[in-house]
């Protein structure tokens, strides 16, 4: 007998002792359905393109920092390899390395350790992002490392592996000469790659899509890519976080606003309509005429719901504020008796947090109602929030900071903004550099940011001399006597 999937009746009830309404049982709902051992067509390709989206990231990231060390090593090696060569293949023919000689292996030593440090301190940093392009400033570098070893293997090869060189001080020399060159060319990547981008020469306007939140920001030369890195790094610190709860009411308020309004037929019945249209057709100039003072009316009503919406805020949060300010009161209490207890019996600061956030979860849950921001905060992080006040010996008003002023993105968990991937869109090349007028998106699941860059005008400045003398003056005082 072939088997059969049973389909399974699902019934969820969703209850949170923090996140209730205040007439929570009228309004508590079950969720009820059907659900399937199933997927379709659509959730396949998704998942598909997501793993190998994953994959090919991954894959790439790998790759480059594989290939950076393979370099990295054959670039610590080739002196030593220059070295040790000779005295490997012909060590008979070898002329003795004097003073100088054995002191060029000092500098060669501390060379490259110092070159290895700085190769360690700028390339070898944990990676911030994956970029869509490769950075062309490395691989033009990493190239020209790359051409500079083999060049000098050539030459090596030719002219003293195939020769057999008996002068080992020029050898060594030549090694002393590589390594030089590698430092210079270290030097180089500094410039390139952290200094040329110091100096500002673009200001970036940068707007969320959603609510218009808007930030400016001065940037160097750098590439698309790299500026849109380094916008998506000032975000997540200076931006607050995107509440999609607060642009629901505007929403809300437009559809109430076109509900109100109707469509007639201005241009009269035809000839083959009801004569009943006759009668619409006469009252239809007086019903547009009345639609038209409604909406000449809503800004009152738009004023009137944001006034009672600022009063109820300031109401909700007069009674956060007593109740926080009186369960902190009832913390040093604690504090106080529990110095009188012994060791043993003294009570953690998790501890503590749960057994005085009960005093004031029920105005902190209406005051997060009230300004959308219910969705942000879970009770698990706020208990964690109260236990690292008590921890610290913070004040009410401490605590408070979090969730009476929208912060910034980081300040919440990561599962409230942490974006899997962000997409930019460009119409120019995404390696290109910045330039006076440029635009480009940078898209994330909810909403997107718009990017406008406008190039730091030249300023000219110029001296005028002022002549010393001429701000002298002298004051001549007439007697009235003549004494």
């Amino acid at each position: 007998m072939a088997s059969t999937w049973r389909r399974r009746r699902a019934c969820v009830h969703v209850w949170d002792p923090f996140f209730l309404d205040d007439n929570w049982g009228e309004t508590t709902t079950a969720i009820t359905g059907t659900s399937e051992h199933s997927l379709s067509q659509e959730d396949i390709v998704r998942i598909t393109k997501d793993l190998e989206d994953s994959v090919g990231l991954n894959c790439r990231r790998y790759l480059t920092r594989i290939l950076a060390v393979i370099l990295g090593v054959l670039v610590l090696l080739t002196p030593l390899a220059f070295l040790v060569l000779p005295h490997l293949l012909w060590p008979d023919k070898l002329q003795k390395c004097g003073t100088a000689c054995e002191g060029l292996y000092i500098s060669i030593a501390f060379k490259l350790l110092i070159l290895l440090l700085a190769v360690w301190g700028l390339f070898f940093r944990p990676p911030r992002a994956s970029l869509p392009r490769v950075f062309a400033f490395r691989a033009l570098l990493s190239v020209l490392v790359l051409l500079f070893v083999i060049s000098y293997w050539l030459f090596y090869a030719v002219r003293i592996l195939e020769a057999q060189d008996a002068d080992y001080q020029g050898i060594v020399q030549y090694a002393v000469s590589l390594v030089d060159a590698l430092l210079f060319i270290h030097y180089l990547a500094v410039v390139l790659l952290e200094l040329r981008q110091l100096q500002p020469c673009f200001s970036v306007c940068v707007t969320r899509s959603t609510d218009g939140e808007t930030r400016h920001y001065n940037l160097g030369q750098l590439s698309i890519q790299q500026a849109a890195l380094a916008i998506i790094e000032h975000y997540y610190s200076d931006f607050p976080v995107h509440n999609p709860a607060l642009l629901s009411a505007s929403k809300s308020r437009a559809a109430k606003h076109l509900a109100g309004l109707k469509v007639y037929n201005v241009d009269g019945p035809g000839p083959g309509n009801n004569p009943a249209a006759g009668l619409a057709h006469s009252q239809s100039r007086a019903m547009i005429a009345a639609a038209a003072r409604r909406r000449d009316t809503s800004h009152n009503e738009l004023y009137y719901e944001e006034a009672e919406h600022e009063r109820r805020v300031r109401k909700r949060k007069a009674r956060l504020v007593v109740a926080v300010e009186e369960a902190f009161t009832h913390i040093k209490r604690m504090q106080e008796e529990e110095q009188k207890k012994s060791p043993g019996d003294v009570m953690d600061p998790r501890e503590a947090a749960q057994a005085i956030f009960p005093s004031m979860a029920r105005a902190l849950q209406k005051y997060l109602r009230t300004t959308k921001q219910q969705h942000c905060h879970s009770m698990e992080s706020i208990q964690q929030h109260l236990a690292f006040c008590i921890t610290n010996n913070m004040t009410p008003k401490a605590f408070l900071e979090s969730y009476l002023t929208p912060g910034p993105t980081l300040q919440y968990s990561r599962d409230r903004w942490l974006a899997r991937q962000w997409t930019l869109i460009s119409e120019a090349s995404v390696t290109s550099g910045l330039r006076d007028g440029t635009v480009f998106l940078l898209k994330c699941v909810d909403f997107s940011l718009v990017i406008a860059a406008k190039k730091i005008p030249f300023v000219q400045m110029s001296e005028e001399y002022i002549d010393p003398k001429s701000h002298k003056f002298v004051l001549r005082l007439q007697s009235e006597t003549s004494v």
